[in-house]
């Protein structure tokens, strides 16, 4: 059954495949309950990696961190990676690198649970935090081809459990999902802390009522949607209900069977809280001063916003996902899958608008240098993914500490020496 929708003015055609029934059965016989609350399967097959890249390349960029700036690190006498773990107190790194249409190569260094003795490995888990929002933009994207989800009409039309209050703009400019997609709504509530493990977790409405047990303000418009860039987790949540609504599942279900799984994103979950059998997969996050997180980790109910668990190696198979849907050359896809949206759909997604913002990621710079990219900070976690557009490459790096962000933008300026890309041009820095 083909579904026509628009995108802006973009005509979109959605024909259905076999992947949606391939992916139910493997949900159905690798995950015990999945149609209740799908998980990764113990033994992830989408850490199949390309090990191509050579020790020596890999050495050479994990010996190559350098500060920003004139400090003597920036220039000729830089750090290993290991060094710049143990200055910033960062307990473990994982990093997957995707050149040449698929992963090149993935690896990680240190310990997911120092206390417990436990290595990290790529299959270690690690809260992706803000990341989370651009890989459900693609599947709230999915459902405007569908034709379930309206891209510019009002999305308290999709709306029942709660809607969006009324503001002094609602005749003129209703909040859409476009505006939740680029942080265009007036939206407060920019991001959340999360709960330990003996708070009590709210409800998505009582998150987005601002009622307790939550512990954030009532999600509102108060600026003219439309007219400027605020970034708001809060409209994120906002997506979640409508996607929720729409579907009738629970965000984590649909997200499994419709895009992680499709996507090879089989190490990944959108489960909150994480699910017991996955607790000895997951890193330890850890604060600035090196303390544990309490209980090991937050709990977030705001899954689209922050809540997803997974990889470098599984936000790798997203870049190519994301690549292959907008027609990058190059990249190297399963044989009888199709793309997770149409070429139309990701081209408009991957297109820059108010304050650098795409539909649901970041996106910067033409031609070779147009890329796509998110940041993520939960309480003890810190990662970046990027992926570039015209040409098949991609970095995705996750750590477990607050002050991982250093470690990962030094790492991520390494690898991009050490495979000679093109460093973004220094009026976008």
């Amino acid at each position: 059954m083909a579904v026509t929708t628009t995108l802006g003015n973009l005509p979109i055609r959605r024909v259905g495949t076999d992947l949606a029934l391939a992916a139910l059965l493997l949900l159905a016989t690798a995950v015990p309950g999945a149609a209740q609350h799908p998980v990764p399967p113990a033994a992830p097959s989408g850490l199949a990696v390309e090990m191509e890249a050579p020790d020596s390349l890999i050495q050479a960029i994990t010996s190559d961190l350098r500060a920003t700036g004139d400090s003597e690190h920036s220039q000729g006498n830089p750090w290993t990676l290991e060094e710049r773990m143990e200055q910033l107190g960062v307990p473990a790194v994982s990093v997957a690198v995707v050149e040449g249409g698929r992963i090149h190569w993935a690896r990680a260094w240190g310990m997911a649970d120092p206390e417990a003795g436990r290595t990290a490995s790529p299959r270690t888990l690690f809260q992706a935090a803000s990341i989370s929002k651009a890989v459900a933009g693609v599947g709230a994207l999915r459902l405007v081809e569908s034709g379930e989800l309206e891209l510019d009409g009002p999305v308290n039309d999709h709306l029942s459990r709660w809607r969006v209050p009324e503001h002094e703009w609602e005749a003129s400019a209703p909040v859409t999902l476009r505006h939740l997609l680029t942080h265009t709504g007036g939206l407060t509530v920019h991001g959340f802390p999360g709960y330990g493990p003996h708070d009590p977790v709210p409800s998505l409405t009582s998150v987005l009522e601002g009622q307790a047990p939550a512990n954030t303000a009532p999600v509102l418009v108060d600026q003219e949607p439309g007219m400027g860039w605020r970034y708001s987790g809060g409209g994120t949540s906002i997506l979640q209900l409508a996607m929720e609504e729409v579907t009738g599942e629970r965000f984590d279900d649909w997200m499994t069977r419709e895009i992680l799984i499709p996507a090879g994103m089989t190490s990944s979950t959108y489960a909150q809280p994480l699910p017991d059998s996955l607790r000895d997969r997951a890193a330890v996050a850890h604060r600035r001063d090196g303390s544990v997180v309490n209980g090991g980790w937050h709990t977030y109910p705001e899954q689209a916003a922050a809540g997803l668990w997974t990889t470098p190696t599984d936000l790798a198979h997203w870049i190519l996902a994301v690549q292959r849907a907008a027609g990058t050359p190059g990249v190297e896809g399963e044989v009888g899958t199709s793309p997770l949206l149409e070429e139309a759909t990701a081209r408009a997604m991957l297109a820059e608008g108010i304050g650098r913002w795409g539909l649901g990621l970041t996106v910067q710079g033409e031609g070779e240098h147009h890329r796509f990219s998110h940041g993520g900070a939960n309480a003890g976690y810190r990662a970046q993914v990027v992926g570039w557009v015209e040409a098949s490459r991609g970095i995705a790096i996750m750590t477990s500490s607050d002050t991982g962000g250093v470690v990962a933008s030094e790492l991520m300026a390494a690898i991009l020496r050490g495979y000679g890309w093109p460093e973004p041009p220094e009026s976008e820095e």
